[in-house]
């Protein structure tokens, strides 16, 4: 079983940075791809990047936000750069085991929260 915690969530102002973290635990295979999304209220969840050889971004992001990992440490970060308000959501780290799976692993959220 695989289990996703991320953290580093919070408020911030308009243009500031962020960093969030998911830390993975369980057997999460060689072959997986990790990903955040992002749900803002009122709305459905979006993808905004993920990870396996490549990253690959929303459009909305692009430019902005980076992806990246530390495979020795199970760990996907999520570099948050000139926030914008409609940034503001609560973000999932999620893990795909494989190209042929979808994503069955999902973690708890954490919140952020960008101020104009």
């Amino acid at each position: 079983q695989v289990q996703l915690v991320e953290s580093g969530g919070g408020l911030v102002q308009a243009g500031g940075s962020l960093r969030l973290s998911c830390a993975a635990s369980g057997h999460t295979g060689s072959s997986s791809i990790m990903a955040w999304f992002r749900q803002a209220p009122g709305k459905e969840r979006d993808f905004v990047a993920s990870i396996d050889w490549n990253s690959y971004y929303a459009d909305s992001v692009k430019g902005r936000f980076t992806i990246s990992r530390d495979n020795a440490k199970n760990t996907v970060y999520l570099q948050m750069n000139n926030l914008k308000p409609e940034d503001t959501a609560i973000y999932y780290c999620a893990l795909r085991p494989n190209r042929a799976s979808g994503y069955d692993y999902w973690g708890q959220g954490t919140q952020v929260t960008v101020s104009s």
